[in-house]
């Protein structure tokens, strides 16, 4: 405790030009402040203020010494006000983005769930499949998947997800499986808001161009064009598992699945996390991670 000891009180003091109204702000006596502040300068072994029945003021050395004592306090305030925001019942408005298949999905219900347990918060959720501008519409949170680039945000991840390129059992006995990644220039593929399809091959991305046999900017489409056995789809897990598991669709390609990208959350690079935001996110993260 010594190497703090004084330190509050010599930059309260110093702020507020008095004793007693530092005192009267620290909640001790004017005594102990006096106290406190001569055991500092007696460690330091120089005088910090010049005092008088009328007017306090800065030695030299109590100049050059006060910018980093106030560090030190704004630090240690700061530190206190984090651990007491971990323990504050999180309240108020989140505005938050999320794509629309992906949000009807996941985010929804779990937005849902997070309103029964945190009665005290409002929500505001815009399904959209647009980059929308979190500054500039006053979002607290976005929902992205897959790769990022914005460098004005920052970003959390909550999740992976798995990309498969799948058919049907009828497509495969009429046109046989592609063995490997340049087989499918003999196939009909499918496209949708990302056209090339990436792999992993000898350790090493590969990014496929293929011919669009069907261009549609609609995962649920792909997928049912790919069950009714006209072509092969690359389709992130959420939309593919229950007919992977069901034998609607077969997996190939699989030795070259590109490797799992991201769920994240992303929230504006100057704006702090509020306990409410912070609070989402970690519930999102949670839950997220149970459903993979």
């Amino acid at each position: 405790m010594k190497p703090w000891q004084g330190i509050s009180e010599f930059a309260a003091v110093a702020e507020l030009h008095s004793f007693t109204a530092a005192a009267h702000q620290l909640g001790l006596s004017v005594a102990q402040v006096s106290r406190n502040i001569a055991a500092l300068e007696q460690r330091r072994q120089m005088q910090l203020l010049y005092r008088s029945t009328r007017s306090v003021s800065l030695t030299e050395e109590g100049k050059l010494y006060l910018p980093h004592c106030q560090h030190l306090v704004a630090s240690l305030r700061d530190a206190d006000q984090a651990i007491q925001q971990r323990t504050q019942q999180p309240q108020g408005l989140i505005r938050i983005t999320a794509p629309v298949y992906y949000g009807e999905r996941f985010i929804a219900p779990l937005l849902n769930d997070f309103l029964q347990v945190y009665a005290d918060c409002r929500l505001d959720l815009q399904l959209t499949n647009e980059q929308v501008d979190l500054i500039e519409g006053s979002y607290d949170v976005a929902i992205r998947l897959g790769q990022l680039g914005n460098p004005r945000l920052r970003a959390r991840k909550l999740g992976s997800r798995r990309h498969f390129v799948v058919g049907s059992p009828a497509y495969f006995s009429q046109f046989g499986c592609p063995q490997n990644i340049d087989d499918l220039d003999e196939h009909r593929c499918f496209t949708g808001t990302v056209k090339q399809w990436r792999f992993q091959v000898d350790g090493k991305l590969e990014t496929v161009r293929p011919e669009s046999y069907l261009h549609c900017n609609n995962g649920l489409a792909l997928r049912d064009a790919a069950i009714k056995g006209l072509g092969l789809a690359m389709l992130p897990d959420y939309y593919v598992t229950e007919s992977l598991e069901n034998g609607q669709l077969e997996e190939v390609l699989a030795d070259f699945r590109q490797p799992d990208d991201g769920i994240w959350a992303l929230y504006p690079e100057n704006r702090q996390v509020i306990p409410k935001v912070r609070v989402l996110l970690d519930y999102l993260s949670e839950k997220l991670i149970l459903k993979r």
